[in-house]
């Protein structure tokens, strides 16, 4: 019994990895922290309160011309498709 009584006062302080300490969230942060989710701004605010995208700062996709092209599968003689 005294034997986990020590373990358990051993546990207790034991210090918590480095790496677990320089992991800020909101919530662990000061009152005015505000992590993001990493994303770009797509425009700027205006004086009145208002938003103007910009077309220049949203992202543009290329995506190739698809037509004629015939899909495949791995499992195409177990599936089928209908």
């Amino acid at each position: 019994m005294a034997l986990g009584l020590i373990t358990g006062l051993a546990r207790a302080m034991r210090r918590k990895r480095s790496s677990s300490l320089d992991i800020l969230t909101s919530k662990k942060g000061p009152r005015d922290y505000y992590k993001g989710k990493n994303c770009k701004s797509t425009g700027f605010h205006t004086r009145k309160g208002g938003y103007v995208l910009m077309d220049e700062k949203l992202p543009h996709y290329v995506v190739p011309d698809l037509t004629g092209f015939k899909r495949q599968c791995s499992d195409c003689a177990v599936a089928t498709w209908g």
